[in-house]
């Protein structure tokens, strides 16, 4: 799960747990937007640390490539 789908979650998370006002039977739909808020917070704080831990963007990867011999000038 990506940061961008943590926050879909907690966004909609929030609307149902907040917004919402209609009744339903069988599904009590704050204990849903809850539960979305709490998955996106988990799984953006997963996505958060598993990012860090592999550089994230902006680290570049540098290849060094060295000749057996110094003086080939071939391309």
């Amino acid at each position: 799960m990506g940061v961008v789908v943590s926050l879909i979650l907690i966004a909609v998370g929030a609307i149902l747990a907040f917004a919402v006002t209609a009744s339903t039977s069988g599904v009590d739909l704050d204990t849903v937007g809850v539960i979305l808020m709490i998955v996106g917070g988990v799984g953006l704080i997963l996505s958060l640390i598993f990012w860090s831990a592999f550089g994230g963007y902006g680290v570049y990867r540098r290849d060094t490539y060295a000749r057996t011999d110094p003086y080939d000038r071939r391309p």
